[in-house]
Formats: C-alpha cells, sequence, structure tokens
C-alpha cells in the first residue's frame, strides 16, 4: 500500500468479466485517485466485484469500443486519464515509473505509449514478441478517444506532445479459446460493417492471400515464433481473424447489394 495518490483516473469498460476485472484493480486501485468501470450489462457479477474493490461502477449500453471509452473519460473527475482493459494490468516496474513521473511538477509530455505484453495462454511468461503500444495514459485536454466503433485509440490534439514509458502492462488477452472464438466473431462483424462503412470493397485477391499473409506477418515480423507452441498458436489465431473480417465483408457487401 503506497502513501501517494497519483491524480489519475484509470478507466475500465467491461462486460463478464468478474473473473478478470479484480486483477486489473487490485494492479491501480492503492496509488491512483480513482477507478471507474463503465459496464454495458454484466450478468456474472462483474459489477459487485467492481464496486467491492472501490471502483465507481456506471451501466452503458454498449455503443462501439471508441464511444464507449470516451463516455468513461466522460465520467472522469481527472484530466490525467490511464485506460486500461479488463483483462490487463499494471506491473509493478511500469507503477514504479508513474509514480516517478508525476513526483514532482506534472510530466512533460500530454501522452504516453506504454507497451502491451500478452501472458501466453496456459503459461506465466509474457510474450517476447514485438508489443502492441498505444497511448493509454494521457491528459484529456490534450487527447480523447475516437468515436469509432472499432478502432478504439487515443487521438492526441495538434502539438499534443508524446513520449513512450518503459515499463509494460501485461494482458490476459484468453480466456479460453471458446471465448476468444466467440470475441473474435462478435469484433470481425463489426470490423467488417465500420469498413463498408468507409467506403472499403471486398477484394477476391485479399480473400485468397489475407490468412497466409497474416500468418506470416504475425509468426515472424511480429515475432510469435519466440512463444513456441503457444507463438504459433497465436499467429494462426491472428490469421484467421484478419480472414474472418475479409470474409464478413464480402457477406456483408452482398447482403447489401441484395437489399
Amino acid at each position: 500500500m503506497t502513501d501517494i495518490t497519483l491524480p489519475i483516473s484509470v478507466t475500465i469498460i467491461a462486460q463478464d468479466e468478474a473473473d478478470r476485472i479484480g486483477m486489473a484493480i487490485e494492479s491501480v486501485r492503492d496509488w491512483v485517485d480513482e477507478v471507474v468501470v463503465v459496464d454495458s450489462g454484466s450478468t456474472d457479477g462483474t459489477q459487485e466485484v467492481a464496486a467491492s474493490l472501490g471502483a465507481k461502477v456506471i451501466h452503458h449500453d454498449w455503443p462501439g469500443y471508441g464511444q464507449q471509452k470516451r463516455f468513461a473519460e466522460d465520467q472522469a473527475r481527472n484530466d490525467w486519464i490511464l485506460n486500461i482493459d479488463a483483462d490487463e494490468r499494471i506491473l509493478p516496474e511500469l507503477k514504479a515509473e508513474m509514480m516517478q513521473l508525476f513526483a514532482h511538477d506534472a510530466p512533460d509530455a500530454d501522452g504516453y505509449f506504454i507497451a502491451i505484453h500478452d501472458r501466453l495462454y496456459c503459461t506465466d511468461r509474457l510474450s517476447a514478441y514485438t508489443p502492441y503500444k498505444p497511448v493509454r495514459l494521457y491528459r484529456k485536454s490534450k487527447g480523447r478517444y475516437s468515436t469509432s466503433p472499432v478502432h478504439d485509440r487515443v487521438q492526441m490534439e495538434s502539438g499534443g506532445k508524446t513520449s513512450t514509458l518503459k515499463g509494460r502492462m501485461a494482458h490476459d488477452s484468453l480466456k479460453s479459446f471458446h471465448h476468444r472464438i466467440e470475441k473474435m466473431n462478435e469484433y470481425t462483424e463489426a470490423q467488417a460493417k465500420d469498413l463498408l462503412a468507409r467506403g472499403r470493397k471486398p477484394s477476391t485477391f485479399r480473400i485468397l492471400t489475407e490468412f497466409w499473409t497474416a500468418f506470416i506477418v504475425g509468426y515472424f515480423f511480429r515475432g510469435y515464433w519466440r512463444g513456441g507452441l503457444m507463438g504459433y498458436i497465436y499467429a494462426v489465431n491472428f490469421a484467421y481473424s484478419r480472414f474472418l473480417r475479409q470474409i464478413k465483408l464480402y457477406e456483408t457487401s452482398r447482403t447489401n447489394d441484395k437489399g
């Protein structure tokens, strides 16, 4: 337990994450000003778990990824936001770095990129492949989440200064393969609709090559090969999600043409 509380609001969006959200909240609750959980209708007790750990829990029907995270920003009382997902947690070295960042004057930058490493499923190891590195710590007066239903990215204002933190965030991306397939199915459907709305057309060439191209990118260029068998599984999973997006774009386009 630390005696120092940083002027940060942690925002978490969630639905049916009772088995994972506790670790996310516990990784931050002792050193940030508040934890705001926006729940879109959990039926597994997520709200009760979050509230029992001191989080402010707010219900908001699901509008899409970007919109939900933007709504969560609006509920936060601080300018500084640290956004984490219900299946992520702040590691000790990242906490220490943030404590140092706020130790004296206000941080120099307006937004900070943070490396997010998958915890390999069925192991206690963090991935060694190239991590996902978005802006997650930021001033909402200088950056906000986009309103895209599928692209949850912080868009910094022109002139907003960014920097990169060295500490890492852990991501328990796989609850189970069954859950992963369900989540992938929902997300790729939303992606296909978003692509179509933005004028993208289906491509026979992309349908034929997307899986293999994505597998090569994931396994070799992203470094999934470093994860052994589980890395291979992650690469196939990544490639299949890209393939699903293409065939759903094709399906949605044909359905709309017939309608």
